[in-house]
Parts: structure tokens; sequence; C-alpha cells
């Protein structure tokens, strides 16, 4: 004896091995035995061979037709067995039942299920919107498949062009158009990118780069809202110092700039002055919002997304054209020995003297004319003792640090030449020192203030954004550790308020601390543990690598676009490890296939065998090893 029974959604018809009460142990043709519910059973029958009933049963269905059915079918509810005997005109055989009961359970809109073997028939305007939908799902499913097609085929078309803005950031992906998109993608095994390239939908790689990551990370665009400037009457006394910026020709967020008076011919007075936009920018208020929304200026070659708007920054920019707000750390020191005799920190109005760019004075500052008296020099007068300290400050850190600081890795400046989103654009990459001695200058003086504001917020019991480094780990927080890289006994990042917001945070912290000594804590705008700069030392990590990654991105791809303009077929790089080379030309990392097993540091000779201006990747073939 057999039963057709249902398991889970299927018709399953097998031998009857035992039985008891309520279950069944039934034995399928492969020797398997189950334990079924006497519940699920439709009927039982003794012939033909269960394979045979459900594959005669199969196909006597695919013949029944369903209008007829619904016609003959009773209006109310119903046994599919009784119907059987009054659909056939006779008692039905085992496979007839089966056959109607599968007919039946293969049309949900005609018959709706009212439990084991019973069903009823959808009322007419039930049924007529129910085949309505099932047409109109037909039909999408064609046009999806066409669309699919025709893509596969290397056609766009219209329908998929007008939506393909939307399939790298945010696509929605129940519509038809992303579907056929997917499965095109899917059928030629490429990736969403390649296809809309492949398709024309974009360009060229470098408009697909900017639009997906302004797509996801600026969706209403990068401008500002309507802002009202902050008002410029600041009522702070006037600086009395001669003071000069030093940034590269693009900067227009002057942040900082410095000064130095003698005091005796072994004492200076150097003064470090900083942009002060937290005096305006108030925590919760619109321009808050709009800072911590953005976190960081975003730099590319040839173009700039600020993170403050350009009304606000030329208010407190330190430019050269009238006086600014600035909060100013003035070091007394000894050129001698590099002691810091006195430090004193004050919101004061700064009048910039010069803003000065570094093209300008690379090719005269040198450490041979720093360090030579009689040496021509341009504001010989104001380079000179900073420097002279600036060599101390250094050497003071390398003593903590146990190492000599190595700066001598080339960095690289980018200028295009033409629109940031046309790949024809002229790109030049201009290779420049880290250890170059204006940069040493202005960075030795940026840490002497990130280092003492740091002290000083810890001194008045004032939280602020930290950034330590220990055991090789460098991360923010609110505590006040060392940072063993620079060595320093903490050190924050606040002298770049108009371009990252965790600078204009400590700011605000640092004015508290300044204006206010040891009641600092009581009136500044964040107080000691609270959660809101947790939340912000997350945010800021994450969106700042973001900007990073989107900065490197396009870099590579403009540095693979300047070996393409000059035409570079041979390169030559160092050996990092593994097969990662760094070029030596460019600010470029490559893995070479089949790269043999080199010291770190060996030049080697590379062969440029194509790029791939969508994954940004340099495809070389090593030549071999350069003799030293």
């Amino acid at each position: 004896m057999y039963v057709l029974y249902e398991d889970s959604g299927n018709f399953k018809a097998e031998r009857i091995f035992s039985e008891s009460d309520s279950t069944l142990q039934v034995e399928a043709a492969s020797g398997k035995r189950s334990k079924i519910k006497k519940t699920n059973v439709l009927f039982s029958f003794d012939q033909p061979e269960p394979a045979t009933l459900l594959e005669q049963a199969s196909s006597l269905a695919q013949t029944l037709e369903i209008d007829f059915l619904w016609e003959c079918a009773p209006q109310e509810e119903f046994d599919a067995q009784e119907f059987a005997q009054e659909y056939f005109g006779h008692a039905p055989t085992a496979v007839e039942k089966a056959a109607l009961i599968f007919a039946l359970n293969s049309a949900p809109a005609y018959f709706h299920r009212r439990g084991k073997g019973r069903y009823r028939p959808a009322p007419p305007d039930i049924l007529q919107a129910a085949l309505a939908a099932i047409e109109k799902k037909r039909l999408q499913a064609e046009q999806q498949q066409q669309w699919t097609d025709q893509m596969v085929a290397g056609h766009l078309p219209e329908a998929i062009a007008a939506v393909a803005m939307t399939f790298l950031a945010r696509p929605d992906k129940n519509s038809l158009e992303w579907k056929a998109f997917d499965a095109a993608c899917t059928t030629t095994g490429t990736s969403p990118e390649e296809m809309l390239l492949r398709l024309g939908a974009w360009p060229n790689p470098l408009v697909l780069h900017r639009h997906r990551f302004l797509t996801q990370n600026f969706p209403k665009g990068t401008g500002f809202p309507d802002i009202e400037p902050p008002s410029e009457d600041w009522d702070f006394p006037m600086a009395d110092v001669e003071a000069y910026s030093v940034d590269d020709a693009s900067t227009i967020e002057v942040d900082d700039a410095l000064s130095v008076q003698t005091v005796s011919d072994d004492i200076v007075r150097v003064g470090v002055h900083i942009a002060a936009p937290a005096l305006a920018i108030r925590r919760g208020t619109v321009l808050d919002e709009i800072a911590r929304s953005r976190m960081s200026t975003v730099y590319t070659p040839g173009e700039k997304i600020p993170m403050l708007p350009d009304a606000l920054i030329q208010r407190f920019s330190l430019n050269a054209d009238k006086p600014r707000p600035a909060l100013s750390l003035y070091a007394t020191a000894n050129l001698t020995t590099g002691e810091i005799l006195e430090t004193e920190t004050r919101v004061e109005m700064l009048h910039v003297r010069e803003n000065l760019r570094i093209h300008n004075l690379d090719d005269w500052v040198t450490e041979e004319t720093l360090d030579n008296p009689e040496a021509e020099l341009p504001y010989g007068h104001w380079l000179r003792p900073l420097w002279r300290l600036a060599k101390l400050l250094s050497a003071q850190r390398d003593e903590v640090r146990g190492k000599t600081e190595n700066n001598t890795r080339v960095e690289y400046s980018f200028h295009l030449e033409g629109s940031p989103d046309d790949p024809d654009s002229t790109i030049r990459i201009v290779p420049r020192r880290r250890d170059a001695p204006l940069d040493r200058l202005v960075a030795e003086y940026m840490i002497l203030a990130n280092n003492h504001w740091g002290g000083l917020l810890a001194q008045h019991g004032v939280p602020g954004i930290y950034r330590s480094q220990q055991a090789g780990r460098v991360r923010m927080s609110t505590q006040a550790l060392p940072h063993e890289a620079i060595g320093v006994p903490q050190y924050i990042w606040s002298t770049s308020p108009l371009r990252r917001y965790v600078d204009l945070i400590n700011q605000g912290q640092i004015l508290a601390a300044a204006q206010h000594g040891v009641s600092a804590r009581l009136v500044a705008p964040f107080k000691p543990k609270e959660a809101d700069l947790y939340a912000i030392i997350g945010a800021f990590d994450s969106q700042y690598s973001a900007w990073g990654d989107f900065q490197t991105t396009i870099e590579r791809y403009w540095c693979l676009r300047w070996l393409q303009q000059h035409d570079v077929k041979q390169v030559r790089g160092q050996v990092l490890r593994d097969d990662l080379v760094r070029l030596d030309c460019l600010p470029l990392v490559t893995r070479v296939p089949g790269l043999p097993e080199l010291e770190r540091g060996r030049l080697v000779e590379l062969e440029i065998i194509g790029c791939d201006e969508l994954t940004v990747e340099l495809h070389c073939r090593y030549l071999g090893a350069v003799e030293p």
C-alpha cells in the first residue's frame, strides 16, 4: 500500500512501512524511511508504483484546463477527491485524483486552499484582479529579460540610462531596471562599474569614481545653505608682532602663522598663531552641524570640498589683507639650549604681514642659507631664529624617541591644468622631500602648539580629543597619553580648525582653558566624560578614513594618466615586501606578478604592460634588479 502526502509544500508518494494511531513510517524507492503524520496524507492507493503515479499524474495535470476547472467547480469550499469523481464522471483512479490535486494546487489565483485537499474557487472579481497581476508580472519579466539581453549585447536601454546614476550608491534593488542590470552583470561576469562603462552610461572611469563618492557622501551636493556670516566686531587686543604664514600655492584656508621677537642675544619669543573659527562656531549651531557633517576638507588633485562655507573661511583665514582673531601660543625660549622658559596662550587680533608661498621660497631656504647668517636669504630675520630653535626642539624629541626622526621620504604634490573631471587634463606631479627645511620648521611649531595645548587641557581638567601612539598603535581618545613616534607626552590636533572638525572641537576647549583657567571645565563646550565626544571620535575616524581612501583613489588615477601622458614604458621602483614595489617617479605602489624574492629596498626595473583606470591598478612585468 502507498500514500500520497504533502511535505513542506511538495507532494510525495511512498510505500507504507508501518503504521500507528497518528503516524506512518514510509519508505522511499531509495530505501530511506521517514515518519509522517497521518494528517498530511491525501489518500492511499495500491497501484501504480509511487514514481509512476507522480509521473503520470503530473503529465495528466498539464492537460487539465484551469479555466474549465474553475467553471465546473462548486462555488463553495470542496474536497478535491469528491470533485475528481464529478469531473471525470467515474470513480477516479489514483492517477486522476493526484492529477486534479496537482492542477488545483498549481493555480492559486483560481483556487484558494482551505486545508488538506480542500479548495475554494476564487470569486470572479478577485480572480480577475489576480489574473491581471499575473499578466503584469509576466510582462514585467519579459521587459526585464529584454533589457538584460540588450545590455549583454552591449546596448544601453533608455530606461536603464535614466536611472544608471543610482546604481553605484543607493540602487533600488526591487526595481525592474536594477534586476535587469544585475542579471546582465551576472551573465557577463562583470562588476556594476565595468558594465556601466561598457554600456557608455559613464564616459570614463574618472567621472564614475567622482560620482560614486559624491553620491554616497554628498547626496545633496557639495554646496552650503545660505548662512549669515558671523560679526567681525571682535573685542580683542591687537598682537604687536611681525607674523607670516607659509603654505603651498593652492591653500585658501590659512590656519596658522608664526612670529618671532628677539628678547636678547639668546632668548626669543616665538608666536604660534592659529585661526580661531571656534569663536563663532558654537556647539549645536547650524555652522557646527555643517562642520560636523563633513568632519574635514576633502582634497583631490585640482579640487577640494571645504569643511566650512567660503564666507566663513574668509572671515577667519589668516590672510594678510586685514586683522583676524587668532588663538596664539607664545613660547619664550633659549636659543642655546632649546629650553622653553615661559609660555602664554591668549586670544588676540593678528594682522599677518604676508602670506608666503612655499614654491617661491624653496630655492632660497636651504639648511646652508639658514645656518649661514651671511648668506642671502629672504625673510632671514624671521626664518633664522625660528630654524635655530626648531632644530633644538626636534633634537629634544629625538632624545625622547631614542632615534633620529626619518623624514627622507619623498612626497608629491598634484597640479592639474584643466577640469578635475576631464581625464585629458594635464597633470603635473611634483616631488618634494618631507625633510625640506620649511616643512620641518613649520611642523616643529605645530607640534609644539599641539603638545602644549594638550597639556593645558589636561592641567585644567578640560576634555579634549587626543592622538596617541603606544606600542606602534595610533588612536584617538579623550586621554592625554604619550605619542611615542613624535616624542611628546601628549598630542592633540588643534592647528587646522578651518579644515578638520577635531581641531575645531579642541580649539573650543582650549579657548575655555585660556580664558577661564581653573573654572574652564565648567564653561567648556564639552564637559568631562561627555558621551558626545566619544561619538565625534568614532564618526571622525570613519569619515576621515573615507576621505583619505577617495583621495588615494583619485591620486592613483592621475598617476596612471601621468604615465600615459608621458608615454612611459619602463619605470624603476623599490621593493617593499613580497611582490609590492613603490615606483621611484610617482607616489604609486603596485604589485608585480613573478617578482623574485628580493630584499626590501632593492631597486628593480619594470616594464609597463597596461593599466586599469577603474580599479586604478598598474600592470607591470619584472625586467630585472638594478645593481647598486
